[in-house]
């Protein structure tokens, strides 16, 4: 099964277990396992768009399920397998809401801190540097251009929210909320999980600007846990079109970032829920991008 097989899921219901809603993933507690189910809603300026796109759910399923395997040498992580032709015991019957789209877990309990590596001056980087020549805390060479590469991959951690923003913080209050010894570990991980990921992508034609990992306990071990280098989480340009001191050409979600920036600019939209639908059109060309991403970066779609 190809992440264009599966069928369009906004929503999944399993009768007798609780899900716990994201803005694009649904959560199963199966007791020592969960189920993550990745549906095809789509997510801007944190808020749910009314408009799936297609096998979008899928799509983010097998880029993680690529990058789980190419580290497992490197990190310890909580992907038990891809429910794709057999679902979990008791679930048989809605095998076709879960194929492709589902990942069985070992749970954890997740770290608060999302473990952002940026190689490239950008978003939220971009805008700090602008004011204070500094990117949580740790100070950048004079000059740079917006979407600039930086002499060398920074950590910049954030805090994990449940609702609105996630806001940036110094590695130093990270090691407050949850330990030196921790986020020392979880910044030496990610920076090496982000360099080998971005020389393959380099090999394919695709520059990972910055990326954010998250990580879990489980027992004495810590675990990389839910999507890894997806669109959702990353930003993907491709490489023989960056200029640096400008927006880049994206294979993310920044194409349907764009267009809600022409509606804010309207005055049609405030950024504000219900969410506007998408046009076909930009369902489709975000549709294009994400599978594009996906066949560079796995070989397959």
């Amino acid at each position: 099964m190809t992440a264009t097989d599966v069928q369009t899921v906004t929503q999944t219901h399993l009768p007798g277990l609780a899900a716990r809603r994201g803005k694009v993933r649904d959560v199963y507690d199966l007791g020592e396992e969960l189920l993550l189910v990745t549906t095809d809603r789509i997510s801007a300026y944190d808020v749910v768009l009314p408009t799936p796109i297609p096998g979008k759910g899928a799509m983010l399923t097998a880029i993680s399920e690529f990058w789980f395997a190419r580290f497992t040498s490197l990190v310890k992580h909580h992907l038990i397998e891809v429910v794709r032709d057999r679902a979990p015991a008791g679930l048989e019957a809605h095998l076709p809401q879960l194929a492709g789209r589902t990942m069985r877990c070992r749970k954890t309990r997740v770290v608060p801190i999302e473990c952002v590596v940026r190689g490239y001056l950008a978003g939220s980087g971009w805008k700090e540097y602008q004011q204070t020549g500094r990117v949580c805390g740790i100070e950048l060479p004079a000059g740079l251009r917006q979407c600039d590469r930086l002499p060398t991959p920074i950590f910049t951690p954030a805090t994990k929210e449940e609702e609105g923003h996630d806001e940036n913080i110094s590695f130093e209050r990270a090691c407050e909320l949850v330990g030196g010894d921790v986020m020392t570990t979880l910044r030496q991980r990610s920076i090496a999980l982000y360099e080998n990921a971005a020389a393959h992508a380099a090999s394919r034609g695709i520059i990972i600007a910055d990326t954010k990992f998250e990580f879990g306990r489980l027992g004495e071990d810590l675990l990389l846990i839910d999507e890894v280098l997806t669109p959702d989480s990353s930003r993907f340009w491709p490489a023989d079109r960056y200029a640096p001191g400008r927006d880049q050409e994206s294979f993310d979600k920044q194409y349907v970032r764009n267009y809600l920036t022409t509606l804010v600019e309207q005055g049609t939209w405030n950024k504000t829920p219900p969410g506007p639908p998408l046009p076909r059109e930009v369902v489709e060309n975000t549709r294009r991008i994400y599978a594009e991403a996906v066949r560079r970066l796995t070989g397959t779609v």
